[in-house]
């Protein structure tokens, strides 16, 4: 699973305040903060940002102590709990998580559907790429997250394949037949290309004609190589990461890791995605997809 940054912008800087002085706290949760520290950290003007910590304090979402330095306040640990049990996952993958990431040194993130979108909702380490953060919305379009569509029946899998780039298609509907085989997605990129599609993406995003953004979209498409097929590994593949997916509950691989269409369909919820961004051989890739798997595994388990 992989997507380019793509600007986000605000349609309410008042909540994005707001946003930037809890985000602030929540990162530095031993420390009492001073108004001043606030102001630098923020970029917020000190009116600004003594109206919001006021509020904030109001509402019990930070406190100030007798010296009028800030810190978290209990209403907002009590909302924290709250959205904590709307995502039951997360509790449940963060041992398996910790543990993949501390055995590979690599960081690795939790990704959970909700209906016809991948939500990032945890974060082991510090991905390279600035999409990947807590609270990161996908679309489940192709070419991206394959894992989870890849067990679906086939109806499902050929309406997704359907809404992919023409050139995509065949080389789709093969990966999803090989992630079935050996139980994970890879999401790669061809050869040496990283800094040239980063490059690329940012010039998509930025205010061009549309001509100029469709010629980009088709230069990105001919840098990105969808997953790997069996015959295609070496001893140097760029691997960014390795999705291994979470059935719902009852819902595990088949012995065969395939889903014959005469049976009811695996159904995928969630993935472990570990992101080494690195080159890696036949024998390390397989390696680390084992462990993937079974970190997946371990969280399908806690389910039941």
């Amino acid at each position: 699973m992989t997507a380019a940054a793509q600007p986000e912008p605000s349609a309410s800087p008042p909540t994005q305040r707001v946003v930037r002085v809890i985000d602030l706290l929540s990162r530095r949760p031993a420390e009492h903060l001073s108004l001043a520290a606030i102001v630098r950290a923020t970029g917020m003007s000190r009116a600004t940002a003594h109206a919001v910590l006021t509020q904030l304090t109001a509402d019990g979402w930070t406190l100030r102590d007798d010296s009028g330095n800030y810190s978290l306040g209990l209403e907002l640990v009590t909302v924290a709990r709250r959205a904590e049990a709307a995502f039951p996952l997360r509790r449940l993958a963060a041992e398996p998580m910790r543990k993949l990431a501390a055995q590979h040194d690599i960081p690795v993130f939790l990704a959970e559907r909700e209906a016809d979108a991948i939500l990032v909702t945890e974060v082991i380490g510090s991905p390279s790429v600035p999409w990947i953060r807590v609270g990161r919305r996908l679309p489940l379009a192709p070419p991206v997250c394959r894992e989870f569509v890849a067990w679906a029946a086939a109806p499902e899998r050929d309406a997704w394949i359907a809404t992919a780039d023409p050139s995509h298609r065949p080389r789709l509907s093969a990966v999803l037949d090989a992630i079935r085989t050996r139980g994970y997605a890879v999401e790669r990129l061809a050869d040496d290309s990283t800094p040239m599609l980063e490059a690329l993406s940012t010039l998509r995003h930025s205010p061009v004609t549309d001509p100029l953004r469709h010629r980009l979209n088709a230069m990105i498409t001919d840098l990105i190589t969808i997953d790997y097929l069996p015959d295609e590994l070496t001893d140097h593949n760029a691997v960014v990461s390795v999705a291994a997916p979470i059935f719902a509950p009852g819902g595990s691989i088949p012995a065969d890791r395939t889903t014959p269409d005469t049976v009811t369909p695996a159904r995928v919820t969630a993935a472990v995605v570990a992101c080494p961004d690195t080159n890696l051989t036949a024998a390390a890739l397989d390696a680390l997809a084992t462990d993937t798997m079974a970190a997946a595994a371990a969280v399908a388990g806690g389910q039941r």
